[in-house]
């Protein structure tokens, strides 16, 4: 059965792109095109697109405001069709913050057009079209554990990795990590291109300061680090992990960074006296790091299916019995920073 898609893009050059793209495979239907959000909007009532694509920059509504109301009013798998420039790359990190799976370029690095596709935009469809939004969990402040107050003296550091829907729930997740936070290392798989913004976007949230880790840069208290992405590993270094190593390699179950790589360390260098979390995400990155992290004795987190965009790697961590707590993503940070079981 083919997968159905709807292109909305204010570019008629831009529609007619894509739609060669995707028309070329023979699993992906294009059931329509959109000039704007209000014809989009139309067209989704109508075909009931298994995926969409969306230009953020659109005449009259633009592509987040449109993007906000598809979530929470017809929650639908979104990939951005992204510019090249940095305040693009701000709005696509705020398009992945609200819940889109994925993005695809338009444009080069040299701020060309994409000539050779190679089959990307296919692929994040038929990645896209294995989400299934189940119940969403609230982001309304109410709902979420108040828990800033709650921190284990005994927690020396935190590792957190996430995939596809991954951005949304380290808002939540993050909103609630007190000022004083144990160190905090985050592998999100995502385009390094992007992997600024999403620092910024996670840093207005968080009450701890969130930055890009950068090579040899101490970790402390109350920071919040986010793997740049790229061709590098992140891993902390040091008898006590006291600093961060980025460090070129061969991906690891499948990506780079891996969020399996940054596990492994914090198991070997921090051992009990970490906390291992592991979000929604495609795939099983991460559920082996998250075993040796419980191996090792630190306190393992993961969560759970109904508030997982996808819930492959969280399964996969579940499966091998290296998950001590399962909890919704507005109580994660309840259990890491009590180490609540």
């Amino acid at each position: 059965m083919s997968i159905r898609v709807l292109i909305v893009d204010d570019s008629p050059t831009m529609r007619a792109i894509l739609m060669t793209r995707l028309c070329e495979e023979p699993d992906i239907k294009v059931v329509g095109t959109a000039s704007d959000a209000l014809e989009a909007r139309e067209l989704i009532k109508r075909f009931d697109p298994d995926v969409v694509t969306l230009d953020i920059e659109m005449p009259g509504m633009n592509g987040l405001d449109f993007l906000e109301k598809i979530m929470t009013l017809r929650p639908t798998p979104v990939i951005i069709v992204s510019g090249h420039t940095q305040e693009g790359n701000e709005m696509t990190a705020r398009a992945l913050a609200l819940g889109a799976v994925d993005c695809y370029l338009k444009h080069d690095p040299s701020g060309k057009l994409n000539v050779y596709d190679d089959g990307r935009l296919a692929a994040l469809v038929r990645q896209a079209a294995q989400v299934e939004y189940n119940t969403k969990c609230s982001t309304t402040p109410g709902l979420v554990e108040q828990s800033r107050r709650k921190i284990n003296a005994e927690t020396r550091m935190i590792a957190i990795g996430s995939s596809t829907g991954g951005v949304e729930a380290l808002q939540i997740l993050l909103r609630e990590f007190p000022v004083n936070c144990p160190p905090t290392m985050i592998v999100q798989h995502v385009n390094p291109r992007f992997a600024s913004a999403i620092a910024k976007t996670l840093d207005l949230t968080c009450p701890a300061n969130v930055q890009l880790a950068e090579p040899d840069l101490p970790v402390r208290p109350g920071n919040v680090y986010l793997a740049p992405g790229g061709n590098h590993h992140m891993r902390v270094g040091g008898s006590h992990a006291q600093y961060i190593k980025l460090r070129a390699g061969d991906p690891v179950a499948g990506h780079i960074p891996s969020v399996d790589v940054l596990f492994q360390s914090v198991a070997e260098t921090v051992g009990a006296k970490a906390v291992g979390i592991l979000l929604t995400g495609m795939g099983s990155d991460g559920a082996n790091g998250l075993l040796a992290m419980a191996r090792a004795g630190a306190h393992t987190i993961a969560q759970d299916e109904s508030t997982s965009t996808v819930f492959g790697m969280p399964r996969a961590a579940i499966s091998l019995g290296a998950a001590q707590v399962v909890a919704p993503i507005n109580r994660i940070a309840r259990h890491a920073l009590t180490k609540a079981a």
